[in-house]
């Protein structure tokens, strides 16, 4: 599989980085057992994929650890994420506590990519002032490489943190919801983060929208009723959109779309299932959709910036 550097860290990733979180959660979210979900981890290895993320709140992290256990630590890229949605989470004793425990939980020494976790834009300042000087010592401490944010996407549509984050110096990674159906991160942050050279991860390029039928149905009708879109947009018509672009279907073009995107260098997948694993693997291994249906793509979805399509 395809790599890119990931910015400034010069960490090298895979275009396909595997999530611990959304609602599979490597399969503890949809009853596999726990060997189970170890098996698709270890499959992701096989598969190319370098970068794997987990949060203290998915309970993956264990599973993680132990699946990579006997994998050389320089071959991997782990990143994980401390909850930071609420006051509460940003005390600085616990942030300190958290890193141990997820250390503890991935059973290595230091992760190369530590995040504070969908962090409200409200809470920002907070952020800059009394967590960062934790984040920056537990770095001198070898215990993290690299610092992130992931934004709140799906109430924070429109990016309002990381607008404001991206133009402080601090931040080397950003987890950022971008997919075809909203845009908006492409000149909210996307453009300063590529002059800046931070390194961005995309979550929600591929979510209910696109994998269940009704769902699209439904977003597609609430932005036509709203004028966001091209009012003979459906369901029907996107698919023979990208199938005209050499799509197989919606979620191999979403895939596709949101990893040639400029400034975007790993797109996460979810699940718990190897064989879906393996069909996600496949559109990375799949070249650029046909420019000519990339372009339209931009085009029908440049007003929206609302929806999360989760």
């Amino acid at each position: 599989m395809d790599g890119m550097i990931l910015g400034r860290t010069g960490l090298q990733t895979s275009r396909m980085g595997l999530g611990g979180g959304g609602a599979s959660r490597l399969g503890a979210g949809t009853g596999r057992t726990l060997a189970e979900s170890e098996a698709v981890v270890r499959r992701a290895l096989d598969l190319g994929v370098t970068l794997f993320d987990s949060a203290e709140s998915y309970g993956t992290e264990a599973i993680i650890g132990r699946a990579l256990g006997n994998v050389p630590r320089d071959s991997v890229v782990i990143s994980t994420k401390k909850s930071a949605w609420e006051e509460a989470h940003l005390d600085p004793a616990a942030v300190t506590a958290a890193i141990e425990a997820s250390l503890t939980r991935l059973e290595t020494d230091h992760v190369d990519v530590y995040f504070l976790h969908a962090v409200p834009a409200a809470l920002y300042p907070r952020v800059v002032d009394e967590v960062l000087p934790v984040l920056l010592r537990l770095r001198t401490e070898g215990k993290l490489r690299w610092i992130g944010l992931t934004e709140a996407f799906g109430s924070d549509r429109g990016h309002e943190m990381l607008s404001l984050a991206v133009r402080d110096a601090w931040w080397d990674v950003f987890m950022v919801g971008f997919s075809i159906l909203n845009q908006s991160a492409r000149d909210r942050v996307l453009a300063e983060a590529m002059k800046k050279n931070i390194g961005i991860l995309d979550m929600f390029a591929v979510r209910s929208a696109f994998s269940r039928p009704a769902k699209l149905a439904e977003t597609l009708a609430d932005l036509v009723g709203r004028g966001l879109v091209d009012p003979g947009l459906t369901p029907e018509s996107l698919l023979a959109l990208v199938r005209s672009g050499g799509a197989l279907d919606l979620p191999d073009a979403a895939y596709r779309f949101c990893r040639d995107e400029p400034g975007i260098h790993t797109v996460l997948v979810g699940t718990g299932d190897i064989a879906h694993l393996e069909a996600n693997a496949a559109s990375f291994r799949r070249p650029p959709l046909d420019s000519a249906v990339t372009a339209r793509l931009r085009s029908l979805f440049a007003r929206v910036d609302d929806i999360s399509g989760g």
